[in-house]
């Protein structure tokens, strides 16, 4: 009896990792799964940008809008602070090497 109580127990153990195996090849390796109701900041980001287009569109009341205006600021106050800054368009082209234009026949005399 000792060896079918071996027995079963190997079995068991295999199919109690089998799953487990499957569960870390999906997820990242050695990595907690992200809570998926957690907020980024890439979706604090979309918040915002849906607010201005609401506001745009006349979706708030005149009544509502310094409700949400102050949500609106105090959004693009906690942006401010934890999300990177994004290069501005200026930086961008600071890196890349400029190009005259081509002198034109006649010149500017």
């Amino acid at each position: 009896m000792a060896t079918k109580k071996k027995t079963l127990k190997r079995p068991t153990r295999a199919t109690a990792k089998a799953p487990t195996a499957t569960a870390n090849s999906a997820a990242p390796a050695g990595g907690p799964q992200p809570d998926p109701n957690a907020l980024s900041i890439g979706d604090l980001k979309n918040l915002s940008s849906i607010l201005d287009v609401a506001s745009t569109r006349g979706a708030f009341k005149a009544a509502e809008m310094a409700g949400v205006g102050f949500l609106y600021n105090k959004l693009q106050a906690f942006l401010a602070k934890v999300a990177p800054p994004e290069p501005k368009p200026e930086d961008a082209k600071a890196g890349q090497p400029t190009t005259v234009a081509p002198a034109t026949a006649g010149g500017g005399k």
